[in-house]
């Protein structure tokens, strides 16, 4: 939704962004585009496959190459370490795309894109942390079960754990996607009036295991209002239930925060037509209000790369 988050964050009055999912780069260049002269994007991402990859791509096409963005390894939870390194107090405003890149989807040995295989995977940044394979191998029946429901909703969590211990015991651990697709299939009956893919609620309940992604973004909503100066605003693309439960409560609740979306907004059908996943997105745009922690001016400053080394080392701790 870049036509979106353009017209909420108003770039041509900011001259500090942030965008705390590069991924592809789709928002980062089109808010790029829109800065006023001396303005910075700073753009943040778990995938440092997806930095390198969308970094290049950005410098090689002549459309986009020379704008104003500054991409790094890291956390979009973790902004004060960010602001620190990048010689910033503050940023007039955020974007938060919670969904997967196409690029992500692509690579079979990340797991994500359950229509192919490869190994299972599924973790954001492939460099640390526990892959979802391994936590099929350790982890008890009822956590994986508890997990399964939590995270995906999935009313048949127990039948499909069961299956993954019972292979275990048998010393066939689920190890590739194929394999759990393949025990999803059989655990999961196919609905006659929804063609969800059986495996997707799955799917979707590990990766948010292994990445922690409810608990990050939890710790990012209560963070964020600190660091945006007064009147800027934060949107935010949630793509199932779980996330836009949170962001809406915080949205609504936290005194920092005036929300400016009654609803949430939804792709045009032009959007979806061209991108078929961004059918389930949904935005909703907060604004900062009053007295903030945020409201200084400081000294405009290129982050160096030793500086953005050395918050990728701070990261990696």
């Amino acid at each position: 939704m870049p036509d979106e988050v353009v017209q909420w964050l108003r770039p041509e009055s900011c001259r500090v962004l942030l965008d705390g999912t590069f991924g592809a780069g789709g928002h980062s260049i089109a808010l790029a585009q829109r800065l006023p002269p001396g303005g910075r994007l700073l753009a943040v991402d778990r995938d440092p496959a997806a930095v390198a990859a969308t970094t290049r791509r950005i410098e090689e096409d002549p459309e986009s190459a020379g704008l104003p963005i500054e991409a790094f390894c890291g956390s979009y939870h973790r902004l004060e370490r960010l602001l620190t390194a990048a010689d910033e107090t503050a940023v007039d405003g955020v974007v938060l795309d919670l969904g997967l890149s196409s690029d992500q989807l692509a690579d079979r040995d990340r797991g994500f894109s359950f229509t192919g295989d490869g190994p299972l995977d599924l973790r954001f940044d492939p460099t640390s942390g526990q892959t979802a394979a391994d936590f099929l191998a350790a982890a008890s029946e009822f956590d994986i079960a508890d997990a399964i429901y939590r995270y995906g909703e999935e009313r048949y969590s127990r039948r499909i754990a069961r299956a993954v211990v019972q292979r275990r015991q048998a010393r066939q651990p689920v190890r590739t996607v194929a394999e759990l697709v393949e025990i999803c299939r059989r655990c999961v009956p196919r609905s006659k009036n929804h063609d969800i893919h059986p495996a997707t609620r799955t799917f979707q309940a590990l990766r948010i295991t292994v990445n922690q992604e409810l608990a990050i973004l939890e710790s990012a909503l209560k963070v964020l209002p600190d660091h945006v100066r007064p009147g800027g605003r934060i949107a935010i693309i949630s793509f199932h239930s779980l996330e836009d439960r949170l962001v809406k409560q915080a949205f609504r609740s936290d005194p920092r925060l005036q929300a400016l979306t009654r609803k949430p907004l939804r792709p045009t059908d032009t959007e979806v037509d061209d991108n078929p996943r961004s059918r389930s997105a949904k935005m909703r745009v907060a604004e900062v209000v009053g007295d903030s922690p945020a409201d200084r001016t400081p000294t405009p400053r290129r982050m160096g790369a030793k500086e953005a080394a050395r918050y990728r080392d701070e990261e990696e701790e």
